[in-house]
């Protein structure tokens, strides 16, 4: 028996020897690998800690006004002090207790959950640090699995190695999911209880910190007992650390709370425009809709709000609500370029198709602006007469004809001025106008003056019978405004990422592309269309909304018979409302035919109060002379209709009117004008 003991007293030896050779061989390759891959995280360098971020847009004050969506995802970065501390230490209670001491990883945690994975032969039970939840969150699936969890602690080495505790954290409570499409805590608070982060209550805190572990399961809105529950162990736990009192937990257990229940999204404010901005952010900056929407931009745009609501005001104000008819409104800086306001429909929800910028319709005689533009660069003056009749025209070396016809059938039947025709939208004098100065000088003067879409040198393009869109019309009246510096039109004034840096800043982009003096002389022929004294055969085009307005603006109505148009300006603002049926339909109706005047005057008016009653001032190579619109000669004391006019210098009328029996006027210190003169003659006559 001895020597057998022996033998078994050897083996054992051996084998325990063998045994601890193997145990300090596993521990050596243990701390190699873990050496290795220390040091492999620490060449790694820090991870980028970047995550989807909610992009905001700004109004021109710097008002909030949208917020990009992504797949139903808010989020919003905050910094941790502005974030509330009970929060703060409500979640490193519950979550991490030893998060300010350990190094990434709780060893207690991580050998419990090894010994109940192993017995249970899974990988059920959680030892997740804050520092691995967060490596998870940002660079890992959610899927349970041993290569998963390697590296999720290689990447937990990397964060502990190159960021402090608190950046940890702040990026952890900007990440977490909260349910209900909330990541961070700055969303939670927003949805649950429609608050910043920083202002949340011990009582709101504990219940939001609680949700993470199941973000269904735990939700207050709609689990409220689970919540509770939960709710009630994270304040014993935060007083078993003492973070707080055990009196200070159970008052906050049963504190009110006040949790958000309509959590429907609140009609955009600006839904055509903000779609404008993300087109120029994709076409401008080459951003697709991903990078839009989740990278934490600060979009900063040309956005007035107030006449934002005023143009959706008087467009839903108009128009009859239980009418199918369309409109479309643009206002603008004509000095910038800056889009001001911008209605593309008449309800965003029901059709977002954008009338505004994306269709195209005849202008009919709001293009004629245009058109007296090359006309007064090419011999004519205000003073110009053209016969007003019935006429068929002949092109093309005879081979082509064209018929126009006066709205209503009505002519003068005699010669007009043409402030009279350009007032009273006359389309003969239009057509003479334009064959006599050549068709392409129409076109050449469109180009110029910012219209883009496709236009031919026909006789009808007098007329406006090429497609234009609202935009395009905007910008070539500003043109006009802007005294012949066309500029471009913009949403977007800047661009700043999550970071603060300016990425995108817009740069105005100026060209002199008309002849001031002559501009200016147009946009006072404009003004005529609200001017009773250019009455004739027919009343002047905006007669109908004259009294609508006190400030002196220039402007053009323009019809067919599908569309309804007013464009004008002030030297400050330039709006063009169009009104029609989406799928061309005629109009018919009086009220049709009338809302786009009334919409545009309306606005105008609103959007111009406090500014001065006139803010047009003449250029160099201009004068003004009192002229008879009937005849187009300098007025005399007897002309009943006489009229400040303005003139290209050297190009005033220097004739006195021979069809009204009077005397030359001679204008005294006081620029009082004949009719005055006139009127205190025939009191001078009174028996009183």
């Amino acid at each position: 028996m001895e020597p057998a003991t022996g033998h078994n007293l050897h083996n054992t030896r051996r084998v325990l020897k063998w045994s601890l050779r193997i145990m300090i061989g596993f521990l050596a390759l243990c701390f190699a690998c873990f050496f290795g891959l220390w040091a492999y995280a620490k060449i790694a360098g820090p991870p980028p800690i970047k995550v989807p971020e909610t992009t905001i847009f700004y109004t021109a004050k710097g008002k909030v006004f949208a917020e990009a969506e992504h797949q139903s995802q808010n989020r919003f970065w905050v910094k941790i002090d502005d974030i509330s501390k009970p929060l703060i230490k409500a979640t490193v209670a519950i979550e991490d207790k030893r998060f300010f001491t350990h190094n990434g990883f709780d060893m207690r945690r991580i050998l419990g959950s090894a010994v109940a994975d192993l017995s249970s032969f899974s990988k059920a039970q959680g030892a997740s640090t804050i520092t691995m939840q967060l490596a998870r969150n940002l660079y890992l699936y959610n899927d349970k699995t041993w290569t998963r969890k390697f590296l999720e602690v290689f990447y937990a080495m990397r964060l502990e190695m190159h960021y402090s505790k608190k950046e940890i954290l702040e990026a952890y409570l900007n990440t977490i999911y909260y349910g209900n499409g909330a990541y961070g805590v700055e969303a939670a608070s927003r949805y649950y209880f429609g608050k910043e982060a920083k202002d949340l209550t011990l009582s709101e805190a504990s219940l939001l910190a609680g949700i993470p572990k199941g973000p269904t399961y735990y939700a207050p809105d709609e689990n409220f007992d689970n919540a509770k529950k939960r709710q009630r162990l994270i304040l014993n736990e935060m007083a078993k650390d003492h973070y707080i009192s055990k009196k200070e937990a159970v008052q906050a257990y049963h504190t009110p709370l006040h949790l958000l229940t309509n959590h429907e999204s609140p009609p955009r404010k600006a839904p055509y425009f903000e779609d404008m901005v993300q087109k120029e952010l994709r076409d401008r900056l080459h951003m697709d809709e991903k990078t839009i929407a989740t990278s934490g931009l600060k979009i900063y745009t040309t956005l007035d709000l107030d006449l934002q609501k005023k143009a959706e005001f008087w467009v839903k104000h108009v128009i009859n609500p239980d009418s199918t008819i369309q409109a479309a409104l643009v206002a603008m800086d004509p000095k910038t370029g800056a889009v001001k306001a911008l209605v593309g429909g008449r309800d965003y929800q029901k059709d977002a198709y954008n009338m505004a910028t994306s269709a195209k319709r005849q202008p009919g005689s709001s293009f004629k602006p245009f058109l007296y533009y090359a006309a007064l660069k090419n011999g004519f003056t205000p003073s110009t007469l053209l016969t007003s009749e019935p006429t068929t025209f002949r092109y093309d070396d005879g081979r082509g004809k064209y018929s126009p016809e006066n709205f209503g059938g009505y002519y003068a039947d005699g010669p007009i001025t043409l402030m009279q025709a350009l007032a009273l939208s006359d389309n003969i004098y239009a057509v003479k106008t334009h064959l006599a100065i050549g068709m392409d000088k129409l076109v050449d003067a469109a180009r110029k003056m910012g219209i883009t879409s496709p236009l031919s040198p026909i006789p009808s393009l007098a007329l406006g019978t090429k497609e234009v869109s609202v935009l395009e019309m905007a910008r070539a009246y500003s043109t006009i405004a802007n005294l012949g510096t066309r500029v471009t039109p913009h949403f977007i004034t800047k661009v700043v990422d999550k970071s603060g840096n300016t990425i995108y800043e817009w740069q105005p982009k100026k060209e002199k592309v008309l002849d001031p003096a002559t501009s200016f002389v147009l946009s006072q022929l404009m003004t005529g269309i609200f001017d009773p004294k250019l009455n004739d055969y027919t009343k002047v085009t905006g007669y109908s909304v004259r009294n609508l307005l006190s400030h002196k603006v220039a402007a053009k109505t323009g019809s067919t018979d599908t569309d309804s148009w007013m464009v004008g300006f002030t030297p400050q603002l330039t709006t063009a409302v169009w009104v029609g049926y989406k799928d061309h339909a005629s109009i018919k109706t009086y009220p049709d035919a009338t809302y786009s005047k009334k919409i545009w005057a309306n606005f105008m008016e609103e959007a111009l109060a406090g500014k001065p009653k006139n803010s047009f001032k003449a250029p160099d190579g201009v004068v003004k002379v009192w002229v008879d619109p009937d005849t187009g000669k300098l007025a005399t004391d007897a002309c009943p209709n006489a009229r400040l006019t303005y003139y290209l210098e050297g190009t005033e009328p220097t004739e006195y009117c021979d069809k009204h029996k009077g005397r030359r006027y001679v204008p005294g210190e006081k620029d009082h004008g004949p009719t005055d003169d006139l009127l205190n003659r025939l009191k001078n006559l009174l028996p009183w």
